[in-house]
């Protein structure tokens, strides 16, 4: 059969599918885009003929480089940031998809990403969907079509894998017209969002020195590009500024103290030398009236502090949350939440809320006792760490509120609810070589990388958990051979030997648990087999998420019942986002490899999904 055409002034007959890619095109390479096969000389024609260009020219008029006004009040329709907003909340106003309406949800368009560990959150803005790959790759897509308008692979050194750099990719920032990106060379960069050319880069350290993994993106805070990484040598353990536009670098500041430096006498009389691996390696918060930047810290290397000066020392900052100041880097709080001996860090992200703080004692383990109920504060909560404890601290000081655990944990026996001092549980801290402990969570916890998000329509946060122990053994001494289990690893930079298993008392590993915000108290559990990976919350009283079988579903904020479920056939290892676009909205999510999908797997061997990296988007039928 002839396909149907349409004939525009007398012309020529045009296929109607290939008039909106065209015409798509066309609006794209006006606004500066460079797009990979478009007939724009054949559809200038068509264009001027039906009256069409100046409609078009009002469209590029409305292609506005992003401000931070822009970042810390974000439209709508946008995701400018890896959380969508600087206080990390994972949340979007948009509520055209609803939990009446979920259940219409179908596919518009998918593509492959790049080989690697895929774990990317794509930005979207002005139709564009801007989009990390595993080893510095970028993409710049169609957000309606899926079409590529441009592709930018950064030329990796050859030896990063042998420096021991992994080469995912978490996220991007945008500002004014550029994207902005830290690269596994050590560099940060920017390209210019509408061809994907290098506008300019900067060198933060030199790899083969200091080997520091950049596997979380930077935020933009005022103009200035905030961003961390894992790290070995105390040198490479460093935040950075560098300003947006230029690429200079503002200012650095260590997580390890030097000589001299407040928190040196924390780590006795180990050299500066030895005081290794205090990474920020996921994506920071940022508080604009109190001008604070939010990061969390990881482990020590090696774990085990009797391997380490002592288990009476505290070895700042690691397993810390540190309040920057955005101007300066200046320290001007910090609060530990663990001296950790286990590879259990707390970096992730930091949900910054105002709100009512009436902690109940009936489900909230540890509470300041000078709090009075009821009063607002400015806090910042949610899960930090790998324990899965959350911890509800004052932002502006850093004052302990309350805190309490969510899964399986027997590594913090209290905390001074005064105070907020947390004494670790003697039992299975480890005082000598070839020592065996059982603790929970094991080192992918708890909670990890994958993230939870906030709605202010419920003032509740979802956090993604998983109900994990190990058997552990401090050693200096592996075998040269490959594990044999699956539930098996070996970690030389932690100096521990892990068996894993699922928790004591169930046979679930993934839950998604709901908590409020003001009482800590727990407003409804979803359990299941498979691992749970990270959460979206949405305007329309949703929450999306996925697990390490490759469904992505979609809960009622209210009750965690689960509306709406698609099997994506890999695990759900990207972070899933909403968007809108000319009055329609849409949801994006990724899937792929990630070194968290490859461990649960092992923890529930007969769920086999496959591991493709891959881009999803939906929106409703219409």
């Amino acid at each position: 059969m002839r396909r149907a055409g349409l004939f525009l002034s007398g012309l020529f007959p045009v296929r109607v599918d290939q008039l909106v890619r065209n015409v798509r095109g066309y609006v794209m390479q006006k606004k500066g885009y460079r797009v990979r096969s478009v007939s724009v000389h054949v559809f200038v024609a068509i264009l001027v003929a039906c009256g069409l260009v100046p409609s078009f020219a009002q469209t590029e008029s409305e292609s506005v480089p992003v401000t931070d006004a822009m970042l810390q009040n974000p439209a709508p329709e946008d995701w400018l940031m890896w959380r969508r907003t600087l206080n990390g909340w994972g949340y979007s106003p948009l509520d055209q998809v609803t939990t009446e309406n979920v259940g219409d949800l179908q596919l518009v368009w998918s593509r492959a990403l790049t080989e690697g560990r895929q774990q990317g959150t794509p930005l979207a803005y002005d139709g564009v969907l801007y989009m990390p790959n595993p080893r510095d790759v970028i993409q710049a897509i169609d957000a309606v079509s899926g079409d590529l308008l441009w592709e930018h692979r950064r030329e990796v050194p050859e030896d990063v894998g042998d420096a021991g750099l992994r080469t995912n990719n978490r996220n991007l920032a945008i500002y004014d017209r550029f994207i902005i990106n830290t690269s596994i060379d050590g560099y940060v960069f920017a390209l210019d969002a509408r061809t994907g050319d290098l506008a300019w880069e900067t060198e933060i350290l030199d790899y083969e020195t200091y080997r520091a993994m950049q596997g979380s993106g930077p935020i933009i805070a005022n103009g200035k590009v905030i961003s961390g990484r894992n790290c070995r040598k105390p040198e490479s353990c460093v935040i950075t500024a560098h300003d947006a536009r230029t690429g200079e670098e503002l200012w650095r500041r260590r997580t390890i103290p030097g000589p001299g430096e407040p928190g040196d006498e924390t780590w006795g009389d180990v050299p500066f030398e030895d005081r290794q691996h205090v990474g920020a390696w996921m994506v920071p918060s940022y508080d604009p009236a109190l001008n604070l930047i939010y990061v969390g810290t990881s482990v020590t290397s090696p774990a085990p502090k009797f391997m380490l000066g002592g288990t009476d020392l505290a070895h700042l900052y690691h397993n810390s949350t540190l309040a920057l100041n955005a101007d300066t880097g200046e320290i001007e709080w910090y609060y530990q939440h663990l001296n950790d001996h286990w590879d259990l860090d707390h970096p992730f992200e930091r949900l910054l809320v105002d709100t009512a703080v009436t902690p109940n004692p009936a489900e909230v383990s540890w509470i300041n006792p000078r709090i009075t109920p009821g009063e607002q504060r400015k806090v910042i909560t949610g899960i930090p760490g790998k324990t899965g404890v959350v911890y509800t601290l004052d932002r502006a000081t850093g004052e302990f509120l309350w805190a309490t655990p969510t899964v399986t944990q027997n590594v913090i026996s209290d905390i001074d609810g005064a105070t907020g001092a947390v004494t670790e549980n003697s039992e299975v801290v480890f005082t000598g070589l070839g020592q065996e402990v059982f603790a929970c969570p094991t080192w992918n916890g708890g909670k990890d990388w994958e993230a939870g998000a906030y709605s202010p329509l419920t003032n509740t946060m979802y956090m993604p958990l998983r109900n994990t122990c190990a058997r552990m053994m401090a050693t200096t001494t592996f075998s040269e051979t490959e594990p044999t289990l699956r539930t098996e690893s070996r970690s030389e930079i932690y100096s521990i030997a892990y068996r894993h298993q699922i928790a004591p008392g169930t046979d679930n590993v993934g839950t998604v648990r709901a908590i409020s915000a003001e009482t800590g108290e727990t407003q409804w559990l979803y359990e299941q087999r498979t691992a749970t990976m990270s959460l979206l919350a949405t305007g329309g009283g949703l929450v999306f998420g996925g697990d390490n079988n490759g469904r992505f579903r979609a809960f009622d904020d209210g009750t965690g019942e689960v509306l709406w479920e698609i099997n994506l056939g890999s695990p759900i290892s990207g972070f899933p986002i909403t968007f809108a676009h000319e009055g329609t909205q849409y949801l994006v999510v990724g899937t792929g490899t990630s070194s968290t999908a490859s461990h649960f797997a092992g923890l529930t061997p007969e769920i086999r999904p496959s591991s493709g990296n891959n881009l999803f988007v939906f929106t409703l039928s219409q």
